[in-house]
């Protein structure tokens, strides 16, 4: 039953490895992107949740081409960080292995058959191999030359843009130069765009017109619907600020708002622009010749960053993140994400203390070596917790996280859509996956993740920075009636106390809303004491759930 449950709406694809055939599942909406994307002439963006399997559609896609012409298709990949290089080089590996492919690849004289080339990083292989990777860094100066180059020879190259609303800014446009010289070769040269959010406006227009329209949109609803990624239940936890954090917070607010008032009278459109172009024309009116709104735009674009500086660092994250994690199961691997390297490395500090040698950390000061290792040491099961700040957002990838932690968050929907898909990929044993997301009451940052994030069970907590207890409403109120039940049959002082600590941690957990069968299954399963003594407590929270509800 589980099996068929995880293979709804695939279909499996054939390849050769080492003479032998190996299976390869796409699920529905991968092969119907495949068909929409031959159907435009091998040419489009593919917007999908993280987690959904982009990498694999983009390699069975360059599968299917490459046999289509018989083996002369090189293959283009560009990514934006040194961690994505590595996943790509390892998928690619994965899946060509001596494949069939490779065989063809024979007849393409000046290519290397079944090799893959790096360039970024420190890697500076040769650019005649039939799959090449780059990071946009190395990419921006030679890639464009590379593949006019290609293409004028009589080559077929197929350009595979990852993570692409990275590439249309800047510097970056510059992989796209070669596109005005390859007119008279069209039909030789095709594209895939890669990325959770494509961006609106000009920068989306941009993407669209060098890697063509977009071809198939794949959400976090369809997506949790065609089960291709594990349910998830998502858990809003407000905070309160501290007096003196409430104060500062207030005090710069009215502060804001008064040379707000000052902008807008000059500047109308202030109000009618979202939240990028306000800032992008602050900064203009701050360099701008009229000294009184110039000092009035720079005080306020001040005061905005420290205001949020102060809010994604209320010291009530931290001791909640220590409190939610303490109440987790021990086996479960935890992401943390943050916004601020030094409160990352707060939380590192504390839980270091409690958890010695299951904590690392990752950010841009630990340094490339080092930010790999920690990966390493996460994805092989050393580490259990890792504390990440926003230079994880793209290119990690550890199937088996099954919580996350926003301890700060973002504003921006693309980096909330890349968090959640950190640990909404396809588990063994269909586990599924939690989220908490912290946030601090009466402020101006969004009480809520991914409102319309699909599918999903939503839980509204609240911490209480001075016991460090969670309250939920509706928990709570079993939980009492558990408790007062228990002293109705004169359960002992601790067998008492042993309730209070397996509620506890059931506070913050999906346990005792699951079915009555399943718990009575894990009860069976447990090999403690206290993990047995737990499940039979959220059994007798689903029977006071009958009896109540």
């Amino acid at each position: 039953m589980v099996t068929a449950v995880r293979n709804r709406g695939r279909r499996k694809c054939m390849m050769q490895q080492t003479g032998k055939r190996m299976e390869r599942e796409l699920y529905q909406w991968q092969e119907e992107c495949l068909k929409r994307w031959f159907a435009h002439r091998g040419k489009g963006i593919v917007q999908a949740v993280t987690g959904s399997g982009k990498t694999l559609l983009a390699l069975e896609g360059a599968g299917q081409l490459d046999r289509k012409l018989k083996g002369r298709l090189l293959v283009r990949i560009v990514v934006p960080t040194g961690t994505l290089l590595q996943q790509w080089n390892r998928a690619v590996k994965e899946f060509l292995a001596d494949s069939s492919c490779d065989e063809e690849a024979g007849k393409a004289s000046q290519v290397k058959p079944g090799k893959v080339g790096l360039r970024g990083c420190g890697y500076k292989d040769p650019a005649n191999c039939k799959y090449m990777i780059y990071v946009i860094n190395s990419a921006r100066y030679e890639l464009a030359r590379q593949i006019l180059a290609e293409i004028r020879r009589g080559e077929s190259v197929l350009l595979i843009a990852d993570e692409c609303h990275r590439y249309e800014s800047g510097q970056n446009r510059l992989i796209f130069e070669f596109l005005p010289y390859i007119k008279p070769h069209e039909g030789q040269f095709y594209s895939l765009g890669l990325t959770a959010t494509l961006p609106s406006g000009e920068a989306g227009q941009y993407l669209t017109g060098v890697l063509g329209r977009r071809i198939y949109s794949y959400g976090m609803a369809e997506a949790s619907s065609r089960q291709t990624v594990c349910p998830f239940e998502i858990y809003h936890i407000a905070l309160s600020f501290q007096w003196g954090e409430r104060a500062e917070y207030e005090e710069m607010s009215e502060r804001m708002l008064y040379l707000y008032r000052q902008l807008l009278q000059a500047y109308p459109v202030l109000e009618k622009i979202n939240q990028k172009e306000r800032y992008e024309l602050l900064g203009r009116i701050a360099g701008g010749r009229n000294r009184k709104l110039a000092e009035a735009a720079s005080q306020y674009r001040s005061l905005s960053y420290r205001r949020k500086s102060l809010v994604c660092q209320a010291q009530a994250r931290t001791a909640c993140a220590v409190s939610l994690i303490e109440r987790l199961e021990t086996e479960e691997k935890i992401l943390v994400f943050g916004e601020r390297i030094a409160q990352a490395e707060e939380l590192y500090s504390l839980l270091r203390e409690r958890y010695p040698g299951r904590v690392g950390r990752y950010h841009s000061r630990m340094g490339q070596q080092a930010n790999k290792n920690v990966l390493e040491r996460f994805r092989d099961g050393e580490l259990r917790i890792l504390i990440a700040c926003k230079a994880v957002d793209e290119g990690l990838d550890v199937p088996d996280a099954s919580v996350g932690i926003i301890l700060s968050g973002t504003s921006t929907q693309r980096q909330r859509v890349q968090r959640l898909g950190r640990i909404l990929r396809k588990k063994e044993g269909d586990r599924g996956a939690s989220l908490y997301y912290l946030h601090v009451t009466e402020t101006s940052e969004d009480i809520c993740f991914l409102p319309n994030g699909g599918e999903k069970r939503l839980f509204e907590l609240e911490y209480d920075y001075e016991t460090g207890a969670f309250r939920h409403p509706d928990y709570d109120c079993l939980a009492e009636a558990v408790l007062d039940r228990l002293l109705e049959e004169g359960a002992p002082e601790e067998t008492l106390q042993e309730a209070m600590r397996c509620l506890r941690l059931g506070s913050v957990r999906p346990d005792w809303t699951l079915p009555a069968d399943e718990i009575g299954r894990r009860i069976r399963a447990a090999k403690r004491v206290a993990e047995r003594n737990y499940w039979i407590c959220m059994k007798r929270m689903r029977a006071a759930t009958n009896v109540l509800y």
